[in-house]
């Protein structure tokens, strides 16, 4: 329940990503405003975590996952009925704040897990959690090319509220860690942050990884929708398949980090990330067809990369002080949507000017620097 809860409920920050070619045209709205909107999104998202997330140390999470559910379920209606794009621009927002009911479903399966398995457990969710995200691509597609953008958003507003309801009848209550008032929880994170090295390195390393893989999938649908392959909103989406093989490996990473250390699964992962990310500077010389291949391959291999190092840095941060896991894991997922909001951001404004070599030499570059920080110490 668990994993389809976390899934279900951070899919909605991705479901407009391979839409936006149709939605632009339909709200009439230019290339570089719809870019904004997964921004938004994945801002609103790292603001609800680094402002709310906090939350699940002081109060129950059961009852935190419950009026998430509820703003999320509205915002996302709001979405559908949309008339324009700066209604959608706020809807976005309002998605993005919400949608971090994710982030307290993670560190309640932690706090239920035992200790010599959380690595495991914590693997199990995030499968459902990056499923979440990376098929929320391959049926937004198909659902915008066949019935439209709009049903895609009131589909996921009727998910949201099934999880809602199960999670009123099945979830327990969860005890508060600590008794600090809201704002000695924020001030708080400050204090783990100049603390603890390792949450620090953590953060940033997930941040960096997080700039390309936000940059790729951000423009990915606007690229596949231009010259030469003239593509819709289901191709695009279709490509959230391959990365979907990423989700598979987050109960072995899991695993690999109970018995040899999440920092190794860290290295690894963002390895896999740089050397994905670098070969698609090949497209460039290669025929429409085998760019969709190479585009594939790398899909594939750099989101292996990052949920492999994801689940590594989580292991790392949830074993740093057990009181204060929502708040690790809060300047965690901050700085890793901070990274996204960034790459979205930047690829927008580099593949209007520049062109899609431009949105793969940052997510390579950003990669690399990961990778160098991971070796450093």
């Amino acid at each position: 329940m668990l994993a389809a809860g976390a899934g279900l409920s951070v899919a909605s920050l991705y479901y407009s990503q391979p839409m936006l070619g149709v939605l632009g045209a339909d709200v009439g709205a230019s290339t570089q405003s719809v870019g904004l909107l997964p921004t938004l999104t994945q801002f609103g998202y790292a603001m609800g975590i680094l402002l709310l997330a906090p939350l699940g140390d002081r109060r129950d999470r059961r009852t935190i996952i419950l009026i998430k559910a509820a703003v999320l379920c509205a915002a996302l209606f709001m979405a559908a009925l949309s008339p324009s794009i700066s209604t959608l621009f706020v809807a976005s927002l309002v998605i993005g704040l919400a949608a971090t009911m994710a982030q307290d479903i993670v560190p309640a399966a932690a706090t239920l897990a035992p200790e010599t398995h959380r690595g495991k457990v914590v693997g199990t969710v995030m499968t459902g959690l990056l499923f979440g995200i990376l098929l929320s691509r391959v049926v937004s597609g198909f659902v915008a090319e066949h019935w439209g953008w709009r049903s895609m958003f009131a589909s996921a507003g009727v998910s949201i509220a099934v999880v809602g309801l199960v999670a009123w009848y099945r979830l327990p209550r969860f005890k508060a860690t600590t008794h600090l008032s809201y704002f000695a929880l924020l001030r708080s994170l400050g204090a783990l942050w100049n603390r603890h090295a390792e949450l620090r390195r953590a953060t940033w390393s997930q941040g960096l990884l997080s700039v390309g893989f936000s940059a790729f999938w951000s423009t990915l649908a606007v690229m596949l929708h231009a010259a030469p392959f003239n593509l819709g909103a289901a191709a695009a989406g279709a490509f959230g398949l391959a990365g979907a093989a990423g989700a598979l490996i987050a109960p072995v990473a899991g695993r690999i980090a109970d018995r040899h250390g999440p920092a190794l699964v860290a290295r690894l992962g963002a390895g896999l990330v740089v050397g994905s990310f670098a070969i698609m500077g090949l497209s460039a010389f290669m025929a429409p067809g085998a760019q969709l291949w190479l585009l594939v391959a790398s899909a594939v291999g750099f989101d292996l990369g990052i949920q492999a190092a994801l689940i590594a840095h989580q292991s790392i941060v949830y074993g740093i002080d057990p009181g204060a896991r929502s708040r690790l894991n809060a300047v965690l997922f901050t700085g890793m949507f901070i990274g996204m909001a960034i790459g979205s951001a930047l690829a927008a404004v580099l593949f209007a000017h520049f062109g899609w070599m431009a949105v793969t030499a940052l997510a390579t570059a950003s990669a690399l620097a990961a990778l160098v920080l991971r070796m450093t110490r």
